[in-house]
């Protein structure tokens, strides 16, 4: 019997009398029943007593119950399951979608962060869901993509920037069920015999229902609410995995209970926790707990306990701890005290669900809106839902092409300026592109929005033939430092970088750790709190973090800030490689020099605007932009009148002459309009120098 959330449900159905709606007849005031009908109230009250339901009550709930008629529902369904939810666990999306599946019925299921106790963060990634499922069966629109047949959340760490626990996702092209792919494990312990102490009290703590999310939800970080008295509990633990093992399912354990209470009944709570290589800290993932009543086992009967349905990854050196209690704070048990003795006679089996592949997730939103009842949230949730909005079909023509920005605006908040106008160009592979401009040129806000971090008013950017939206799959591609990296300042280098690398779901061989190392180049600091590092260690560690996984694109924003000059020369060194391999590196950069030697293509923007574009000798050598070199000292005046040619984009005075942008004007046709001038012209000839070539293009120090 579920105290608690029962106790919820009746007190908060408690109106009264006068309120809209009223309370129908058969309900007393004040009763704690409110407006449920009489035979509920009356059912309620019996079973509160009492503890647990009698014959007359089970029959009412079983007849109450959706298996009551699920022989027959035959319709497309799609089972959507809170993780952290005592009150609906994932036994029940489970025993749903058997049923339906037996029927004949399109099904599909998804296990998604949060629940009853855990709040919810995926509010809007269910509504898309929810309306492409509606769309498919209701609309007929089979061009649709309804998702997997099973997909599962998983917290993967912790976003430095703000504390809050990522998301990524594991799917299915088929329901894996509870059970499937089970390993076994010895558990360690002689027979333990432990207390129901008088009246049920003090209780154990395994959720707090409606109150306990927040903790639920970090339980596969290592963050959870739990506690069990001593003396009312047996526990055996598991040998320490040698290697990170994944369960997903319910885990199951036979025992064998003698109870000393005179029916010979025990009333047991049953938990695997994940325990640390200490073996002092524990976590209860999702902080569930199995409820079981046992029955005539005066003499010792054996029983199989089926675990809490979870996703949990147990890490290597950690172990499995089985955990069989007396009391469970949310849970009503016998107030007469009695003595329960447990063996272990079997292994503890838990499922793995071979199937599930990873995939990198959206960021989640950390929102605390949880509709307390289930059937009304959800009917809520189906009624509120808007319809997706769908992204762009990928462009085959661009499949090889890394990234292609095309008419991309962005206005600055709450007013009509643009920091990004009307912006295209391409980029190819290989390419060491560099993107220059001034402050406030439009760089940093292209970047963003080329990682989904902020979506543009106006244009499309496609990575590999891909439109970027927020989270879109193709940018687990693309590796970026941008605005400088977030670190967790307590944990070591290396830390940080596994933290980051679990937290995008894949495999731990695709990450590459080793040569991302190598680039770092930390040497002893990587096994040091990032928080002792100084600037120039933090940036080369943000480099090594934007390289995990050896991406096909790779973009970093002022990479060489802090660096010395044998680093920055390093760094140089490393882009350089990097593209050489067939894949491409975008920099923003304000040192000039730098970007000369290191890039093969430039983009170069000014006030939100493509100012040109093109391979680096074109730029600062070739072409449109050339070097007037002048016997006398070169003046304002001077310059003005060659800026007031006509033909000419803009002059800019530099060491040892004049910078000229042509613009519908050639060079033989500059010299004579020169000698016409009476310019003291010594040559013309093709400069060298990006720097002079940059502050020519933008207009000097403009």
């Amino acid at each position: 019997f579920k105290k608690l959330w029962a106790g919820i449900f009746f007190s908060t159905g408690d109106t009264d009398p006068s309120s809209p709606g009223g309370r129908p007849a058969g309900a007393a005031a004040g009763n704690g029943c409110g407006r449920f009908t009489a035979e509920l109230c009356s059912l309620y009250q019996r079973v509160a007593v009492a503890g647990k339901p009698d014959a007359g009550a089970r029959a009412l709930l079983e007849a109450r119950s959706p298996s009551a008629v699920g022989a027959r529902l035959k319709v497309p369904a799609l089972l959507v399951q809170g993780q952290s939810d005592s009150l609906f666990t994932l036994a029940q999306s489970d025993a749903m979608a058997r049923t339906l599946t037996a029927n004949g019925a399109p099904v599909a299921v998804d296990w998604i962060a949060g629940g009853h106790d855990g709040g919810d963060r995926e509010t809007d990634r269910v509504e898309r869901r929810v309306s492409t499922w509606f769309d498919r069966w209701l609309k007929r629109d089979t061009s649709v993509d309804t998702g997997p047949a099973f997909r599962v959340s998983r917290t993967g760490g912790v976003d430095s920037t703000d504390g809050r626990a990522t998301l990524r996702a594991a799917t299915a092209d088929r329901y894996p069920g509870l059970t499937s792919g089970t390993t076994d494990l010895a558990l360690g312990g002689t027979p333990q015999t432990f207390t129901n102490p008088p009246g049920a009290a003090p209780p154990a703590v395994s959720a707090v229902p409606g109150l306990g999310g927040g903790l639920s939800g970090l339980s596969s970080l290592g963050v959870g609410l739990s506690l069990d008295f001593p003396g009312q509990h047996a526990r055996f633990d598991a040998k320490p995995q040698a290697e990170a093992l994944r369960v997903t399912g319910t885990p199951t354990v036979r025992v064998k209970v003698t109870s000393t209470a005179a029916d010979g009944s025990a009333v047991l709570f049953a938990k695997v926790y994940d325990v640390g290589p200490d073996g002092r800290q524990q976590v209860l993932p999702a902080q569930l707990v199995a409820p079981v009543r046992v029955e005539g086992a005066k003499a010792g009967k054996d029983v199989t306990l089926t675990l809490p349905a979870i996703d949990h990854e147990v890490e290597a050196g950690h172990r499995l701890r089985l955990v069989v209690a007396a009391t469970d704070l949310g849970y009503a048990s016998p107030v007469v005290p009695a003595r329960y003795t447990v063996a272990v006679e079997g292994p503890l089996t838990v499922p793995t669900a071979p199937g599930l592949s990873n995939r990198a997730a959206a960021l989640p939103r950390w929102v605390w809106v949880l509709p307390l009842l289930g059937l009304t949230g959800a009917a809520a949730l189906l009624l509120t839902a808007r319809r997706r909005t769908a992204a762009p079909a990928p462009d085959p023509e661009l499949t090889g092409v890394p990234l292609q920005i095309t008419g991309l605006s962005k206005k600055y908040k709450g007013g009509d300026r643009y920091s990004v106008r009307d912006l295209s160009f391409r980029v190819e592979r290989g390419q060491v592109l560099g993107l220059l401009g001034p402050n406030g040129a439009g760089k940093t806000t292209t970047l963003r929005m080329l990682m989904g971090l902020i979506t543009p008013d106006e244009g499309e950017i496609r990575v590999f033939g891909q439109a970027i939206r927020p989270g879109a799959p193709v940018l687990s591609r693309v590796g970026a430092f941008v605005e400088g990296a977030g670190f967790l300042p307590h944990l070591s280098g290396r830390e940080n970088l596994d933290l980051y690398w679990k937290a995008t779901g894949r495999p731990a061989e695709d990450a590459h750790v080793d040569e991302a190392l190598r680039i770092a180049n930390l040497g002893g600091a990587l096994e040091r709190a990032v928080r002792t590092y100084s600037q120039g260690m933090r940036q080369r560690l943000a480099l090594a973090q934007a390289m995990l996984g050896l991406p096909d694109l790779l973009i970093l924003d002022e990479p060489t800030n802090g660096l010395d000059p044998p680093q920055i020369r390093e760094m140089r060194e490393v882009m350089i490689r990097y593209a050489a391999g067939g894949r491409t590196v975008i920099v923003s950069s304000h040192l000039l020099a730098e970007v000369e030697q290191s890039c093969t293509h430039l983009v170069v923007m000014d006030r939100g605007r493509l100012v040109q574009a093109g391979p680096v000798a074109e730029i600062t050598g070739s072409g449109s932009t050339l070097l007037v070199s002048l016997s006398a000292e070169i003046d304002d005046v001077l310059v003005e009148k060659i800026d007031a040619l006509p033909g000419i984009g803009a002059a800019t005075r530099t060491e040892g002459g004049v910078l000229v942008r042509l613009d519908g004007i050639d060079p033989t046709t500059l010299i004579g309009e020169l000698v016409r001038l009476d310019v003291p012209l010594t040559g013309v000839g093709p400069h060298r120098r990006l720097e002079d070539a940059f502050l020519t293009l933008i207009g000097g120090a403009a």
